[in-house]
């Protein structure tokens, strides 16, 4: 498989694509360079909801560490019965989430081989969340190595981003996927019903699915090949410089599309009659993000309607849409927040386990900017803000009467909120706050541009909050550290807000 890998990524090299955004041509074609390739071959049973699959990951050590190790997640093994995140959802969206009652989704990994020889691999962490494969050698820094894997996938009957329900076949987080590895050690942050429990870095992809000729795919990156035999599609798909390879299946599936400079926005849809204006909205979310943060740098966007208990899930170069958000403005709404994510966590990364609140509250602030550009939606920032507003008061009013010590920090560990609501208001609704008042303290245009160089300055990196707080000080050279950590670690007051 080795040989297949370097052909197909070299050619893939040999492109030179220029975007604004990301620091010209050199942030992409370096993060094409230094990224590891993933070549993935999966065949899918449709009928008994399983996946086959082998991969072949041409890991690159780009830190400053030799390593023994590398550890994968296994992301699909929270769906487990045994599982300590039971049913991989909240106690309030279990019944959503299984409305045909639970149904069990796991990963087990058959075999595993480095540089073409067989391995002892060992299957660790609370939930056998953690794939620890051992090299037979030191991996120095700056070398690379290659681990084959084969392994096979159950997909529970679960409306979520990995399951299957009435409509939608989802494979989000379904495959082994190397941790980051920074500060001496492997990210190993278990699943959480919270929020988006995910890290990762930015790699290269070709992807090889067999699946049942009747179904309509949707995925991540682009396809270079299809063929059909026998009632069964094979697609090639390749994709470059993304944190994640996510596809969602349907039979019901119809496709529209609109080209957008070089990127091809396709809608994947069902029981939509709005689906003309619906990709419009993707439309315009895509050329209103160019336009204020900096060019996407891919050449597709797939937005898909799917069955999913929560409003929406971003996946590089592609986005679930709830089947359940039935009221149209909540649906564009929810089609732009996750565009937006292709700005933010897509391009620039972050550990959204540890700071969760730099992508969600720049997609909902980022979301609330497209409304003053876009007037035909008849939303304005000040509304968004301003509800924003009124429900996290209320919010923390009712909390305090539920815990003595209500914890309004913001920058803590995904698996440290006691609920869904909790982490909701304090990384969405809490973050939106925060940047909307530091906006008004800098003004909006220093503030569009503070987001342009966070933008630029950590394209296809994993950025900290201390990158964060370097843009806004590098662009309006002010000292706004102790301002942001103050919304950050709770000691922000709101009191004087009220009214």
């Amino acid at each position: 498989m080795k040989k297949r890998i370097l052909s197909i990524f070299g050619c893939l090299l040999i492109t030179v694509l220029v975007f604004a955004g990301c620091g010209s041509a050199s942030a992409f074609d370096e993060a094409v360079k230094s990224g590891s390739n993933y070549e993935i071959t999966a065949t899918l049973d449709y009928e008994n909801k399983t996946l086959s699959a082998s991969e072949t990951v041409s890991y690159k050590n780009n830190s400053p560490n030799d390593l023994n190790e590398l550890k994968f997640h296994l992301y699909p093994n929270a769906f487990r019965s045994d599982a300590s995140v039971f049913r991989a959802v909240s106690e309030t969206q279990s019944s959503r989430a299984y409305p045909n009652g639970f149904s069990e989704g796991n990963i087990t990994v058959s075999s595993v081989s480095v540089q073409n020889s067989e391995v002892n691999f060992e299957i660790a962490g609370d939930d056998k969340n953690i794939l620890v494969v051992p090299l037979p050698s030191i991996l120095r820094s700056g070398g690379s190595v290659e681990v084959d894997i084969n392994f096979e996938i159950v997909i529970p009957n679960c409306n979520h981003r990995f399951g299957y329900g009435e409509n939608t076949l989802n494979l989000g987080n379904w495959y082994p996927i190397v941790c980051v590895f920074e500060d001496g050690e492997f990210v190993t942050d278990g699943y959480s019903p919270n929020g988006d429990p995910f890290y990762s870095d930015v790699s290269n992809y070709v992807v090889t699915l067999n699946y049942p000729a009747n179904l309509t795919l949707a995925s991540t990156g682009e396809v270079i090949s299809t063929e059909t035999s026998n009632n069964i599609t094979t697609v090639t798909m390749t994709a470059r410089a993304v944190r994640d390879f996510a596809m969602v299946l349907s039979e019901k599936f119809e496709v529209v599309t609109e080209q957008v400079g070089e990127t091809t926005i396709s809608y994947f849809y069902y029981d939509d009659p709005n689906f003309e204006a619906h990709l419009q909205t993707a439309v315009d979310a895509l050329n209103t993000f160019n336009t204020l943060f900096g060019a996407y740098p891919y050449t597709t966007l797939n937005v898909a309607k799917a069955n999913f208990l929560q409003g929406g899930m971003e996946y590089p170069n592609l986005v679930y849409i709830s089947d359940d958000v039935d009221i149209d403005s909540e649906y564009n709404n929810v089609i732009i927040h996750e565009i937006a994510h292709q700005w933010w966590y897509g391009v620039v990364g972050n550990n959204e386990c540890e700071s969760a609140w730099i992508d969600e509250g720049l997609a909902d602030y980022s979301t609330a900017l497209f409304y003053d550009e876009n007037p035909s939606y008849n939303r304005t920032s000040d509304q968004v803000f301003g509800s924003a507003l009124s429900s996290y008061l209320l919010f923390c009013d009712v909390y305090r009467e539920v815990y003595d010590d209500f914890d309004t920090s913001m920058n803590r560990n995904i698996h440290k909120f006691n609920t869904e609501t909790e982490y909701v208001y304090l990384t969405y609704v809490k973050g939106v706050l925060m940047f909307d008042s530091i906006s008004e303290m800098i003004g909006q245009d220093k503030m569009i541009k503070v987001l342009q160089d966070f933008y630029s300055e950590n394209a296809f990196q994993n950025s900290k909050p201390a990158d964060l707080v370097e843009s806004f000080e590098n662009v309006t050279h002010k000292k706004l550290a102790s301002y942001i950590m103050s919304w950050l670690d709770g000691s922000v007051v709101f009191e004087e807000l009220r009214g």
